[in-house]
């Protein structure tokens, strides 16, 4: 199995090393060779490629020719690389190779993921109403409709670029709006007597990144911080959808989001929903959750056309228990809880094994069709 990555002038290359250190021991353990493969040094003919291995007691990498990967784990960090036409070839390169799988090809773009669920009646039940961000009439109607809005880059990651706006009404019944932007671990309020003078703003601050507008979901809340699940989604030895875990996400108390970097705290899910839905009601959610990530992944997956490994989900419970689907990432950051980290690498491994069984059959059928081809050519000719 080999990792994909981006290279890097200053470092050997960019991604999560200790990540990919994980992976390699847990790859050791289950007999299954993991290395690391670069862009610049990418190369998929002949039999052998150049990657890069780990060295557990010198702690250090080494470059070196390595047999053909069977399968190929992209795990390129950002989509501006990603995006580079030299990188996208690359993409192609392996998705078109007759012999190895390659999995989770781009990240995800968030109003496309709406778009996929709304499709299916199965998925549209979790999703909250999502538009894209055009024009002030459209934000305005959408206000009209729900007390409060989030703002979300289309291609957003770890909370960064999230804005709330909230619709108030006061005492004398005069109309403001409220517009709280995420800044590392506080949100920064100002308000506004209109529309126009909102959205004047706000076209200021998102300048000509693609946005959606999405309808504010009053989440279940603890010690009156909100707080969301964090599931992680994987295929498993036999190449199914299972649920790897099941974290939970608590917003700071200054913070419009849950994500960690943003002042949010890592928490147990049981705990915190037990706070306001009881042992038994808390049960009965976590099964509801699990069954719905599996839905919203196979969905995912169907829709994208493409061969998915893992991704990981934000979904959120409200008050009456109704679950809400929020966000999936197709390159899930790893996640701390000690019990969901190791099921995680353990998951990665297997699905490597059960694409490279795949990859063995594929090759048989080949050169059986090969030896067909050759056996019955020499009929042909004496015809």
């Amino acid at each position: 199995m080999a990792i994909l990555t981006y290279s890097d002038e200053k470092r050997l290359f960019r991604g999560n090393q200790e990540n990919f250190i994980d992976l390699i021991r847990t790859g050791e353990e289950k007999g299954v060779q993991v290395y690391v493969m670069t862009t610049s040094n990418f190369k998929l003919t002949g039999k052998s490629a150049v990657g890069f291995t780990y060295n557990f007691q010198t702690k250090s990498w080494k470059k070196e020719l390595l047999p053909l990967p069977h399968v190929i784990y992209n795990r390129i960090p950002y989509r501006k690389f990603e995006l580079l036409p030299e990188v996208q070839q690359i993409m192609q390169t392996c998705m078109k190779h007759a012999h190895i799988q390659f999995f989770n090809p781009a990240f995800f773009n968030k109003w496309t993921l709406f778009e996929w669920l709304n499709k299916s009646k199965e998925t549209q039940e979790y999703i909250p109403t999502t538009q894209r961000l055009t024009t002030s009439e459209e934000l305005e109607k959408l206000l009209q409709k729900h007390p409060s809005l989030y703002l979300k880059p289309i291609r957003g990651k770890a909370g960064k670029g999230i804005m709330k706006v909230s619709r108030l009404t006061d005492k004398s019944k005069s109309r403001t709006f409220q517009l709280s932007v995420q800044d590392k671990t506080k949100s920064h309020i100002s308000r506004y007597s209109n529309v126009v003078q909102l959205w004047t703003q706000i076209r200021d601050m998102i300048g000509s990144k693609d946005y959606i507008m999405q309808q504010g979901i009053t989440l279940s809340n603890y010690k009156q911080r909100p707080f969301d699940l964090r599931v992680l989604v994987q295929k498993n030895s036999q190449g199914e959808w299972s649920i790897a875990g099941v974290g939970a996400r608590l917003a700071g108390k200054m913070s419009i989001t849950t994500h960690v970097p943003r002042g949010g705290s890592i928490d147990d899910p049981a705990k915190l929903l037990g706070a306001g839905f009881g042992t038994l009601g808390t049960k009965k959610i976590l099964r509801r959750i699990k069954s719905a990530a599996l839905v919203i992944a196979r969905q995912i997956e169907k829709s994208s056309g493409d061969t998915l490994g893992e991704m990981s989900m934000d979904l959120g419970v409200d008050g009456s228990g109704h679950i809400w689907f929020f966000e999936a990432n197709s390159k899930p950051m790893k996640f701390d809880e000690p019990h969901i980290r190791k099921k995680s690498l353990e998951n990665l491994i297997h699905y490597c094994i059960h694409l490279s069984k795949i990859n063995v059959k594929k090759k048989k059928a080949s050169e059986l069709g090969k030896k067909k081809t050759a056996k019955s050519a020499p009929q042909k000719a004496s015809r």
